[in-house]
């Protein structure tokens, strides 16, 4: 079956962000795996996607980064401890916050979180919120 139009929605919530701190079991580089979230973008439409995310704190105001593309028929794997904001990292590790994307096209997103900071290392990978257009 061949999907030949876009789905999904133009707005997403992830109320859960962090990105786990590195630790003496996590050095720079543990089996070539770092501690890290990822916003995992979709675009299954014939238009490519402009997305902005918003990321909110519990206790500064949030920061906006704007003109992310995601091609279309592609998808996007953007790792959230690269995202910089003024040329400094947005999200410091070790610090919640919760993530709002916000799409011109539909889109599907998903969340991935890898933490190296035990032994065992831990993934796990869940679908945002999606938000229906008003």
């Amino acid at each position: 079956m061949k999907i030949d139009k876009a789905i999904g929605k133009k707005c997403w919530v992830v109320p859960d962000g962090y990105i786990p701190q590195t630790t003496e079991n996590d050095p720079k580089n543990l089996n070539g795996y770092i501690s890290h979230e990822c916003a995992c973008i979709l675009n299954t439409g014939s238009k490519d996607a402009k997305i902005n995310l918003t990321i909110y704190f519990e206790d500064v105001e949030p920061k906006v980064i704007e003109g992310l593309i995601v091609q279309a028929r592609r998808s996007l794997h953007l790792r959230m401890d690269k995202i910089q904001v003024d040329g400094k990292i947005a999200i410091e590790r070790a610090t919640p916050y919760s993530l709002v994307i916000q799409s011109t096209e539909p889109i599907v997103a998903q969340m991935s979180r890898l933490d190296t900071t035990q032994n065992n290392m831990a993934f796990l990978s869940t679908m945002c919120l999606p938000i229906d257009e008003e």
